[in-house]
């Protein structure tokens, strides 16, 4: 039995939260709107580039107004997403070693082609996936039903760093491995119903599979 591993990608194998940060505050000089913190904006995310715009702006902001404050940041970000971010420390590594025996691919809330240009530069090979048209976003399973079956695996296990992550996985049907080096606090994370932790990137390739012993016997 193929098991497959999928990752979200913001918090998770990669720290793109300056990137994030900037692009945000690009768009909101653009409109005349007061700038966000790091740990601002990284409250706002996990859910998409629309809601991500809308916390940032006042909250008097129409959403028309979001629409078009998000339509100047989508192509200020894709065009400056890879300036700051960087995989976080050990995660080339832990991936190459999960690699070996497990089909990995990422899927993320954040943009299409801004998943896709990251993913190519960081993790070439690797199916990757962000929010689209064509599939709900998360907390909606349809990505990760997608993933597999772009692996072409029928179970898989899921690792995020967000309480959106942990409701993804339960929507889905399948486990969850939280990381706490990402956008969240272990309290929300335990909050959101969060069972299995992994705190170091070099800790993730045993957790996976004490993971696919434990649920799937493998």
């Amino acid at each position: 039995m193929k098991i497959g591993v999928l990752f979200d990608m913001d918090g998770t194998v990669l720290d793109t939260i300056q990137d994030l940060t900037d692009s945000t505050n690009a768009a909101l000089a653009h409109f005349g709107y007061p700038a966000r913190t790091v740990r601002e904006v990284r409250s706002y995310l996990g859910n998409g580039a629309w809601r991500l715009i809308r916390g940032a702006v006042p909250e008097d902001t129409t959403d028309a107004q979001v629409d078009t404050v998000l339509a100047y940041y989508q192509p200020y970000y894709k065009a400056h997403c890879q300036i700051k971010t960087k995989a976080y420390d050990g995660i080339p590594a832990a991936l190459a070693e999960l690699g070996k025996d497990y089909p990995l691919a990422i899927v993320s809330n954040k943009p299409d082609a801004a998943v896709k240009t990251l993913a190519a530069q960081y993790f070439p090979g690797l199916y990757a996936a962000g929010e689209s048209s064509a599939c709900p976003r998360k907390p909606a399973p349809d990505m990760l039903y997608q993933a597999m079956q772009a692996l072409g695996v029928e179970k898989c296990i899921y690792v995020g760093d967000s309480e959106v992550d942990v409701l993804t996985a339960k929507n889905a049907g399948v486990p969850c491995l939280s990381v706490t080096w990402g956008f969240r606090e272990l309290s929300e994370l335990e909050a959101a119903g969060a069972r299995y932790f992994c705190h170091e990137t070099e800790k993730l390739p045993e957790m996976i599979h004490k993971i696919a012993g434990e649920v799937y016997g493998k």
